[in-house]
């Protein structure tokens, strides 16, 4: 291949590097509870659960990082222990538009350890689809300098292997958790992705995706009657890449009483030699939305200019109406 010739194109290939042998990530990493752990399939309250996140990344130093996920999952009528879900994101870096595409099927089973179910233990599992690829023609190439301008209309005398990869991987975790009620609780949790170390090269190169080890916990505490205390905590393993986030919100719950509930969400993460993560999010009724920011302060920071990163996350929580069955009794004759 010949001399790249503009910076971004190596900015683009250097990121792209490091996203081989990385997966994506998030720092509302308690509001993305699938893709955190799939023994987290079915770990809620209600029947069925919808979650999107987005975030969009570096926006001040290239082409902003655009990552979107979908989730849904669901305890089937036919056994409430067990846990079905299906996890969707798409990726998109960099001015090759390079795309990271994923499917996930991921199942749980619930465990209960006591009687009354305040200890139990669900483990899951996990299969994804990957397809990555990328845009060559979004490059600048010498070939194409006419002598006094750049003329995309010339070729780019570069002949690729593959600008698309497929592969599939495997993951499997499991989650304790500890429910004494709404506002007294713990959960933790241990998990495993790409197991199989599915090979993600383009050129011909077998590159492997490095084993993802996750380790989480978060838990909730009743402060006093309208405030909680809402801790959590992530450790990331993946390669030579460490990824440690620690910190806390405090939820302010303004109603909960004939059927209506509201509750105000605050709080910061510190990500370990990287960034502070600032959130803010509501409850409301089923629905819950939260949104943060990430303050740079890694040595990307003369480019960055602390800027990191804007984060929205969206779960809605389904409860079927479940009508009581009632027993009429009959009456003997003689009364």
């Amino acid at each position: 291949m010949t001399n790249i010739k503009t910076y971004s194109f190596i900015f683009t290939l250097l990121l792209s590097a490091i996203a081989l042998s990385q997966d994506i990530h998030w720092s509302q990493f308690n509001d993305n509870p699938i893709y955190q752990n799939p023994a987290n399939t079915g770990q809620f309250n209600g029947d069925t659960r919808f979650i999107g996140n987005y975030r969009d990344q570096w926006r001040s130093v290239t082409v902003p990082f655009n990552t979107v996920s979908l989730s849904v999952d669901t305890k089937p009528n036919f056994n409430k222990n067990l846990g079905l879900g299906l996890l969707l994101f798409h990726d998109v870096v960099g001015d090759g538009k390079f795309r990271t595409m994923e499917a996930q099927l991921n199942m749980s089973y619930l465990l209960k350890l006591t009687a009354d179910s305040m200890h139990s233990v669900r483990p899951g599992f996990n299969l994804g689809l990957n397809h990555r690829q990328f845009n060559a023609d979004q490059f600048y190439f010498d070939s194409q300098f006419d002598g006094t301008q750049f003329n995309p209309a010339l070729s780019t005398n570069e002949t690729f292997q593959s600008e698309r990869q497929s592969n599939f991987s495997l993951g499997m975790g499991a989650v304790y958790q500890y429910y004494k009620n709404d506002r007294f609780n713990f959960t933790g949790g241990f998990s495993v992705f790409n197991l199989n170390k599915p090979n993600q090269g383009f050129f011909g190169a077998t590159v492997e995706r490095d084993i993802r080890t996750n380790i989480f916990a978060k838990g909730i505490y009743k402060l006093n009657y309208d405030w909680d205390l809402v801790p959590g905590i992530q450790f990331n393993i993946q390669g030579s890449y460490r990824e440690f986030l620690i910190g806390s919100r405090v939820k302010y719950t303004l109603i909960n009483r004939l059927g209506e509930y509201r509750a105000l969400y605050a709080g910061a993460f510190y990500r370990n030699r990287d960034a502070a993560c600032l959130s803010v999010g509501m409850d409301y009724q089923s629905w819950f939305v939260g949104v943060s920011y990430d303050i740079n302060f890694s040595k990307l920071v003369p480019a960055s200019r602390l800027r990191g990163g804007l984060e929205i996350a969206i779960r809605y929580i389904m409860h079927r109406f479940k009508p009581k069955k009632i027993v009429h009794r009959i009456c003997p004759d003689y009364i």
